[in-house]
């Protein structure tokens, strides 16, 4: 596989070519961004994989929803449909996609809106008559046809993008060069704690602008698992045999935190949709022992297996230090410019 990402290497420098030219079209306004009266935040990150993004929503969103309307926009990876889709009492994972669907299930009091074009999405949800306040772009670093208020670059520890090439030899989606448009620079899934020297090593190495604040966060698991309608220690069940299942893209840190040595951990692709055939091997395999999957996986996995046999392990994004400042720059940027909107 390094072999071929290395013999592949020619393809990366024209693809490179072409995602600068890209952004250049578009920082010279000569292809056009849409902006809108009301504060948009994208989070997204320059290399594919999983980089924590769903957390870091979900923190905003607890940041905000007490005080905002707020809405999330995704493209809805993978999902069965088209267009834009506004959720409601009658989606599921497969209509909206996982990540977007757990927003709904978890946050009932804000709008959970899909589409692949976020120009529109963003004109459909303002046209309601119940219109959202803010909107949080999820995965929309690269969506430069809507040009967001404030943007959010998330980077994982170990992978960082600084250390990174463009696809297809490395994993970035565009040129590192990219992180310059962000406002903020989030090192995630970082070990805790994350020693003061090794955080000045990663800041050397991101090699940020004056204007760009740095943080570290970290994957903060919950105390419990969840079912259908119980819940259970995380002390109370690790000794027990059990099966982890994910289809993340990095599913390591989920089965060390759980496994004990008799564990069976199954590992799906990102975003796997799962068939009749991989639910049947996941019953065989488990028998009436736990099944314990991730909040993503959960949603889609619910209905398929035994409501009694079938849990799942919320997650958070925590910071390391700094929390207090984050907040504060976020709320600042959202309630500048919510004033601002008003003086028109």
């Amino acid at each position: 596989m390094i072999l071929l990402r290395k013999i592949l290497f020619p393809f990366a420098v024209l693809y490179g070519l072409i995602t600068s030219i890209r952004n250049f079209l578009f920082d010279k306004s000569i292809l056009k961004s849409y902006s809108f009266d009301l504060p948009i935040i994208a989070v997204g990150n320059l290399s594919v994989g999983g980089t924590g993004k769903t957390p870091q929503i979900e923190y905003l969103i607890r940041l905000l929803s007490d005080k905002y309307k707020i809405a999330t926009l995704s493209r809805g990876y993978k999902r069965q449909s088209e267009g834009f889709i506004l959720a409601d009492a009658n989606s599921n994972a497969a209509i909206l996609g996982d990540e977007p669907f757990q927003f709904y299930q978890k946050f009932p009091n804000i709008q959970v809106a899909v589409d692949a074009n976020r120009k529109n999405g963003i004109e459909q949800l303002l046209g309601r008559q119940e219109k959202p306040e803010m909107i949080l772009l999820d995965d929309a670093f690269q969506h430069r046809k809507v040009k967001a208020g404030f943007y959010i670059l998330l980077t994982s520890y170990g992978d960082l993008y600084s250390d990174d090439f463009i696809l297809p030899t490395g994993n970035l989606r565009e040129s590192r060069s990219g992180a310059k448009r962000a406002n903020i620079i989030i090192v995630t899934k970082c070990p805790f704690p994350l020693s003061l020297d090794e955080q000045k090593e990663i800041k050397n190495k991101l090699k940020l602008s004056t204007s760009q604040e740095l943080y570290f966060t970290y994957i903060d698991y919950d105390d419990c698992i969840f079912s259908e309608n119980t819940k259970i220690k995380v002390d109370e069940i690790k000794s027990l045999d059990k099966v982890l299942l994910a289809g993340i893209a990095k599913p390591e840190p989920f089965f060390t935190f759980l496994k004990n040595t008799n564990d069976a951990c199954l590992s799906f692709p990102d975003h796997h949709n799962f068939t009749d055939k991989d639910i049947l091997e996941i019953k065989n395999i488990a028998q009436k022992s736990l099944i314990i999957t991730t909040e993503k996986d959960y949603v889609r996995l619910k209905g398929s297996l035994p409501s009694e046999q079938l849990f799942y392990l919320p997650i958070k994004s925590s910071f390391i230090s700094g929390s207090e400042n984050f907040d504060k720059t976020i709320i600042n940027y959202v309630e500048t410019s919510t004033r601002n909107r008003n003086l028109y």
